[in-house]
């Protein structure tokens, strides 16, 4: 119940996220029930550990508050024992949520990447307003000035003709009109009457350019609207399937793979151009730098004819300029492989960290539920929010740090589960030896005596 609750509520909030490149489109049901299906999908990763946490928490404090932990306690049964069923339950939650990091959550991504891209990229729905010109069908500027309630009937309308592409050259005016869908719905026809259609024509007459203006009139003119361009296009999902959020381990650990032997690669070229012009040398530190290769260029310069030498010296100038800027163009390139790297990194790390994030939430929620001693969807719900927003942050924060470059992709991507593993631990201690962490009574009276002795 909690995680469908939790996924219910992440699903809403990606749909306020994408509500206007969904709306006014004409889509049918099928498409955005499919882009739900795929998103809540993709949404589980912050569902699932929610969810465990929740029903911990429920779960145990339920328990408390019905004195069942005191009765269990009393026939000699152990917090701890009655926790180990459920551990071994969390542990195959676990299990399963890395089987589906890793296998479903690349196809469920490449799905919903590659369909909500077509679904932004869709035109808005055919709505011709009164008074406004409209601009969505291609090639085309239309405006009306008067629609009748039924949709259909116009007046005064005018259309903007530029599938020759040369301006406004091209106008249809006419008192009435009356639209319509082809049978196939490919085409807008629209039945035009009494109007006049103005054509400017260039034509060349000797080296004269003149615009001889074109005037004809009709009773009744009908003029079709290719809406091709409004139906929804699928994108081949080859384009999307190489991203680092569509791949599994092994594909990620190949393309790790790839990128680092295409780094390698790129420094040995940059070393094999460079020693024409440098000598690579290692420092005090065991470092490779790059030195001059001739020591020797001023004292060879003095020996070249003086009316010589400033051509010696702007080809070296030259040479410097054209070395330096391919230093810097491939110290880009590097650094731009090295971002990429880290960001399949960061993607490896994800797949292990939901799994184990699940676990931990668990170590937290099950001895809370048992010290706050309160069930329900109340206090338990208030407590699990907290405790997930401080997880998300530092799981944001974690992975942020670590695209940046400023932590190891191991050490951001695994931030937030080393913070909070401490915070279980010391929170089951407390359970298993009936503290009360959460009475408010104990604080009152500790600090009872803290006055009293300060007092004295």
């Amino acid at each position: 119940m909690t995680f469908f609750i939790s996924l219910f509520v992440l699903l809403m909030q990606f749909l306020w996220k994408y509500i206007d490149d969904l709306v006014g489109k004409g889509l049918e049901w099928y498409v955005i029930a499919e882009l739900l299906l795929y998103t809540s999908a993709t949404l589980v990763p912050l569902a699932l550990p929610l969810a465990i946490l929740v029903s911990s928490i429920m779960t145990f404090g339920n328990m408390a508050e019905n004195y069942e932990i005191v009765a269990a306690k009393s026939a000699g049964i152990s917090l701890r024992r009655l926790m180990t069923p459920l551990v071994l339950v969390a542990v195959l939650i676990c299990l399963l949520a890395f089987y589906f990091s890793n296998t479903i959550l690349p196809f469920t991504n490449l799905k919903m990447g590659s369909l909500l891209y077509d679904v932004r990229q869709q035109k808005p729905a055919l709505s011709i307003k009164e008074g406004v010109f409209y601009n969505g069908i291609d090639n085309y500027s239309i405006k009306v000035g008067k629609k009748d309630p039924d949709g259909q009937t116009l007046y005064n309308v005018m259309i903007y003709d530029h599938t020759r592409g040369l301006g406004n050259t091209n106008v249809i005016i006419a008192e009435k009109g009356k639209m319509a869908m082809s049978d196939d719905e490919k085409y807008l026809l629209v039945n035009l009457q009494n109007g006049h259609n103005y054509e400017e024509q260039n034509k060349y007459i000797g080296r004269a350019n003149t615009h001889p203006l074109t005037r004809s009139s009709f009773k009744s003119d009908l003029i079709r609207f290719d809406l091709s361009s409004f139906k929804l296009s699928r994108t081949n999902e080859d384009l999307f399937k190489d991203n680092y959020q569509m791949l599994n381990l092994g594909q990620l650990n190949h393309a790790i793979d790839s990128f680092n032997m295409r780094v390698s690669l790129r420094k040995r070229e940059f070393m094999f151009n460079m020693k024409p012009y440098f000598s690579f040398m290692r420092d005090s530190a065991g470092t490779k730098v790059l030195a001059a290769k001739d020591t020797e260029g001023v004292n060879a310069l003095l020996e070249i004819p003086p009316d010589e030498q400033p051509l010696v010296i702007d080809n070296a100038l030259n040479q410097s300029r054209s070395v330096k800027s391919y230093y810097f163009s491939l110290l880009d390139e590097l650094e731009g492989k090295q971002r990429t790297i880290t960001r399949f990194k960061v993607e490896w790390h994800r797949k292990l960290t939901l799994s184990f994030a699940c676990f931990v939430l668990f170590l937290i929620g099950a001895p809370l539920g048992a010290i706050i001693r309160k069930g329900g969807l109340g206090l338990p719900v208030v407590i699990s929010i907290c405790f997930f927003l401080i997880f998300h942050v530092l799981s944001i924060s974690g992975e942020k740090l670590a695209k940046d470059g400023a932590l190891p992709p191991l050490n951001g991507m695994w931030m937030a589960t080393a913070i909070l593993l401490p915070v279980g631990i010391f929170l089951s201690y407390k359970a298993t030896r009936d503290s009360a962490l959460f009475d408010r009574d104990s604080y009152i009276n500790l600090i009872k005596k803290i006055i009293k002795r300060v007092r004295l």
